[in-house]
């Protein structure tokens, strides 16, 4: 007893410092002072508006009533993305949450789908996807806990206001003894003999002690740089879109339950259904178009009024060489960007706090805690970034110097590794923890034109099995289950209305 911390310092606000105070304030309580600092006068990003399905775990440990979280952030559901013109103009696929199909014998579905339709007697894959029948419809109601449904197939997750998220986790967080402090930070101290951060120094001269620091200061990352300078690994040689523009436009229609992702001629365009608005925006290439183009080519898409001025968010695409370093953790943008193609901003920050609470240090500050913080993190970068990378190299486009850029781009050997093992017999290749399983592989292998040479050969030796049969079982059930749903709009009308709907 008297090693653990006595107070606990998180640096920026936003969802990063808000998702760190509502986690460590659930989890450790008052045990530990937990201190937020944050000024009104340094915006937040504020544009990651979609998830993916780890989000609703997050906020089941920490607390936070589904309903409760859907009304207050204007939320909806998200039952995957729909992915337009990337594998070439005019074609659209869906990576949807859960699986393709329903398993009906000891080999997957997907082998068996594979089997047919390489032969000519099947459907595109996303026709057997439950998530896609129920998104393809408008349609949405929770999964079924009955395991032999097809409605039990599918997964989740939601769309909502990010900024409207953080003043939520804010409010939550201060009601569990959290104490904010606001206003700019001027100075960061280090203590001489161990190059700890000790302390950080308000511009009004106010100085905050702490034994720990998360450093959610954005971008800049005000103490995993600035003060303790871990260097930064740049990935756009790989992934080449650093800027985004955006802006909220006017409800046209029912809200629809999925993100949807275009590609454009220098990167892509975003849109995100809201309660109150849509939120839309065009991440690109700065070698490729100009902002001003970005946000005229924008603008003229969208499918409302716009809302408010079109934003710039400028950033490289890679990670801090170290996440936790001495008394310091990264978390959030602070940490690396991950270009929001794939959703995985706001689960980059929950996976980073949960590995945290995970290796939760005392005042020794035991390496061997940031040794392993620091690989499990990497490795969960890298693999972000991989399935990030397939998107832009799996494309017969050749129309504009992006995309002709990404056709001859060398990617990674890891990467490579998993597209040669599934175009010569179709096998998946998954890590352990790995966030993006199967399904979500096979989805974008499928949908931008990667096909196996030949089925999984264990699909031609299971004598008995009627495949074709149970394919076409699946088809209907996906179409009479989606039918038999209420439509997104009013399932989010009667089960969690914004006071502003």
């Amino acid at each position: 007893m008297g090693r653990k911390l006595d107070r606990i310092a998180i640096i920026g606000g936003g969802s990063a410092g808000w998702m760190t105070a509502a986690a460590l304030s659930s989890a450790i309580g008052r045990s530990s002072q937990i201190m937020l600092v944050e000024s009104e006068a340094i915006g937040t990003v504020g544009v990651g508006e979609a998830t993916i399905p780890p989000i609703r775990y997050f906020n089941e440990r920490v607390g936070i009533d589904e309903q409760t979280f859907l009304k207050e952030t204007q939320g909806s559901f998200k039952l995957g993305i729909e992915f337009v013109d990337w594998a070439r103009k005019g074609d659209a696929y869906f990576h949807p949450f859960g699986q393709h199909g329903a398993e009906f014998d000891q080999v997957p579905f997907y082998h068996y789908w594979m089997r047919e339709y390489l032969a000519g007697r099947a459907e595109k894959i996303d026709n057997y996807s439950m998530g896609w029948g129920a998104a393809e419809a408008g349609k949405f109601a929770h999964p079924s806990r009955d395991r032999r449904q097809i409605q039990a197939t599918f997964d989740y997750a939601y769309h909502f206001d990010a900024v409207l998220y953080a003043a939520y986790l804010r409010k939550f967080s201060e009601e569990r003894g959290v104490t904010r402090h606001e206003g700019r930070i001027g100075k960061v101290s280090l203590h001489p003999e161990n190059g700890f951060v000790r302390s950080v120094t308000m511009e009004d001269g106010r100085e905050i002690e702490a034994d720990f620091f998360v450093d959610c200061s954005g971008f800049r990352g005000l103490l995993i740089e600035g003060a303790l300078h871990t260097g930064y690994e740049d990935w756009s040689h790989w992934l080449p879109c650093n800027r985004a523009v955006a802006v909220p436009c006017a409800k046209s229609g029912p809200m629809i339950p999925y993100t949807r992702a275009t590609a454009r001629e220098a990167g892509w365009q975003w849109r995100i259904p809201l309660q109150h608005r849509t939120g839309n925006g065009y991440v690109h290439c700065d070698a490729f178009i100009s902002e001003e183009e970005a946000a005229k080519t924008l603008l003229a898409s969208l499918d409302g009024e716009p809302m408010a001025d079109v934003r710039t968010l400028r950033f490289t695409t890679g990670r801090r060489r170290k996440f936790w370093h001495r008394n310091v953790v990264a978390v959030g943008l602070s940490a690396g960007f991950m270009e929001p193609l794939e959703s995985t901003s706001l689960h980059l920050i929950q996976y980073g706090i949960m590995r945290l609470l995970a290796l939760f240090p005392d005042k020794q500050m035991s390496p061997l805690l940031a040794q392993e913080y620091n690989r499990l993190t990497v490795q969960e970068y890298e693999r972000i970034r991989d399935f990030l990378i397939l998107h832009y190299v799996a494309t017969e486009r050749r129309d504009s110097e992006l995309w002709r850029y990404c056709a001859h781009m060398e990617i990674p050997d890891t990467l490579q590794y998993k597209i040669d093992q599934f175009t010569n017999y179709g096998m998946i290749v998954a890590h352990d923890g790995e966030l993006f399983r199967n399904p979500s592989w096979l989805a974008v292998y499928l949908g931008q034109g990667i096909l196996p040479e030949r089925a999984p050969v264990m699909t031609e030796l299971r004598e008995g099995v009627p495949a074709a049969e149970r394919l076409k079982d699946v088809r209907r059930a996906v179409r009479e289950a989606a039918a038999a749903m209420p439509t997104h709009q009013e399932f989010v009308e009667r089960y969690a209305p914004a006071a502003q709907f």
